[in-house]
């Protein structure tokens, strides 16, 4: 490794620590992964299932339900579906609090304690109230697992593989989706009342595993150190950072949020209460600078668009999907479809993990929304064919195309859009303004696909299902031009101000730039080689650029 970094087993004792050059910059050894904090993300992770879970089995159990209680009317099932998003809002907005309050482990422990008393009370639910009182408890549940999991994860994780392990999240909510499928397909061959109570009920089971397991993890280093318990705080930075000198920097960067001074080694120390965000909504939506303004569009927009685009009705109304393309429900094939929907999901999620840093969030980014503009333009012109021969005999061409199309929008989705969006919104907003930006995208992200989950039956009863997919393929096409002209990349920190100081007119700002930077005006450094070799460093290393370089390592 270059001179100055200190990670075990790459310094070079012999050699002076010459001053920070170029050269710093180039490959280094990839550490090898910490086990005892990849178990930590994993179990945190799984909490991420409760409302994948949540979300996929309702796709089936709603069909069910509705011919099992049949004083109900379809507005009552899509508010059934859709309101999930509305009630795992509550649970993410009030999680916050609760994690500062119990801490991060036993909000892991209440969520799944939540979940487990909703999933009891919708399996024996004999009416609708009293199925909506169920759903409500298990979508405050998972709305907690939701917002802990990535906040738990990205404080016990090293920043060399902060990013990897967060997007575990989005896996296992997709994992969660699955198993919802999966137990829709198993007990579909109950009898009607028993199906969907066995079905919704099941998901008892893994928050009993999940409320265990949350009780033997860790608590994050961070909350024990806001609450003056130093002493417990390095015990867990000792098991969680391979590298002294990042481990030096959290626990520093720990001390000056709790207001604990630097030299200070004591185990237990009074802290005082701090007061947090004040300001932040006006120099947000008040007086926000040019820099602040866009970034905060950027934040909405892709937020907005991600839902806005459709894919809440691939996931609660798949078998309607398929049964309109020709997959009958009577034997079960339009849930075993669903299955196969719920797999690919996770698979590409998976894939997508990998690929964040290797390709870069705009790249991939614009590449699943191409992805999507073309899947969904072409399975709209799918159904529309099959929806004009109203016989039983439909053309076999646009039965496959409209299936096959059905796996290609999941898949462009799952590998870009799904995955990036929560990445790529936490990372533009500088730290002072993180929590209530992100908070700002995550509202107009649950409200879309509440509206979208809601009144989707509405939309293809007016307009036909085809015409619907026409409808989402546009809203993906503007999304696209919007995703080009506005976002840009977020790999290199310290070009951020230039390219949201200049809305569209980012990269003519950030062309500048380098051209002054490479003729040494700002200050004789070649940044323009630099800024490449940093990206590759901060893939292994302890350099993790966000906004600004306090950003990372304060979370």
């Amino acid at each position: 490794m270059a001179g100055g970094q200190n990670t075990e087993g790459d310094a070079n004792p012999s050699q002076p620590a010459p001053d920070t050059t170029l050269a710093d910059f180039g490959p280094v050894k990839k550490p090898k992964r910490n086990r005892y904090v990849l178990a930590c993300a994993t179990l945190a992770s799984m909490t991420s299932v409760l409302l994948g879970y949540d979300v996929g089995v309702m796709s089936g159990a709603s069909i069910y339900i509705q011919y099992d209680l049949i004083n109900i009317s379809d507005l009552q099932v899509a508010l059934l579906v859709g309101t999930l998003s509305l009630y795992s809002l509550v649970g993410s907005a009030a999680g916050g609090w609760t994690s500062d309050w119990i801490g991060r482990r036993y909000t892991i422990v209440m969520a799944g304690a939540m979940f487990f008393v909703g999933s009891i009370l919708m399996g024996f639910a004999t009416n609708y109230a009293f199925l909506m009182v169920g759903r409500f408890v298990a979508g405050v549940g998972g709305g907690y697992a939701l917002m802990i999991a990535p906040v738990y994860t990205a404080e016990v994780s090293p920043a060399s593989s902060r990013e990897f392990l967060t997007s575990f999240e989005k896996v296992f909510n997709s994992a969660g989706i699955l198993l919802g499928y999966v137990s829709n397909y198993a007990f579909s061959k109950l009898p009607t009342h028993l199906g969907w109570r066995f079905m919704l009920g099941i998901g008892a089971i893994p928050s009993v595993f999940l409320v265990l397991f949350g009780l033997v993890m860790p608590e994050s280093p961070r909350w024990l150190g806001m609450q003056g318990r130093l002493g417990d705080a390095r015990k867990v930075l000792d098991k969680t950072f391979y590298s002294k000198k990042e481990y030096q920097q959290r626990l520093s960067d720990i001390k000056e949020a709790a207001g604990i001074p630097q030299d200070c080694n004591d185990d237990d120390i009074d802290v005082q209460k701090q007061s947090h965000g004040l300001g932040v909504w006006k120099e947000l939506l008040v007086d926000p600078t040019p820099s602040v303004r866009h970034i905060l569009i950027c934040g909405i927009g892709i937020n907005f668009f991600q839902r806005a685009s459709g894919i809440d009705a691939f996931i609660y109304y798949s078998p309607g999907i398929f049964e309109e393309a020709g997959i009958k429900s009577s034997n079960g094939s339009s849930l075993l479809a669903t299955v196969a929907v719920g797999f690919t999901k996770t698979v590409f999620n998976l894939v997508a993990s990998f690929l964040l840093e290797r390709i870069g969030r705009r790249p991939l980014l614009l590449s699943s929304v191409g992805g999507m503009v073309l899947s969904l333009t072409t399975l709209g012109f799918g159904l529309t064919m099959i929806d004009h021969h109203k016989s039983d005999k439909k053309p076999q061409w646009a039965v496959a195309l409209s299936i096959a199309m059905v796996f290609a929008n999941v898949s462009f989705f799952s590998i870009g859009m799904g995955p990036i969006t929560g990445v790529y919104s936490s990372e533009i907003f500088p730290s002072r303004l993180r929590a209530q930006g992100t908070s700002m995208g995550e509202l107009v992200n649950k409200v879309t696909s509440e509206v979208i989950a809601t009144t989707f039956f509405m939309l293809y009863e007016a307009i036909t299902m085809g015409g619907s997919f026409f409808l989402f393929a546009g809203i993906a096409a503007v999304a696209w031009v919007f995703f080009f002209v506005c976002l840009p990349e977020t790999r290199t920190s310290e070009d951020m101000d230039v390219l949201y100081d200049s809305y569209i007119e980012w990269w003519s700002a950030l062309k500048d730039k380098q051209k002054k930077d490479v003729s040494g005006e700002n200050g004789g450094q070649i940044q323009m080689g630099g800024t490449v070799e940093l990206e590759e460093h901060s893939s292994y290393g302890e350099v993790h650029p966000m906004l600004d370089p306090e950003a990372d390592r304060s979370i």
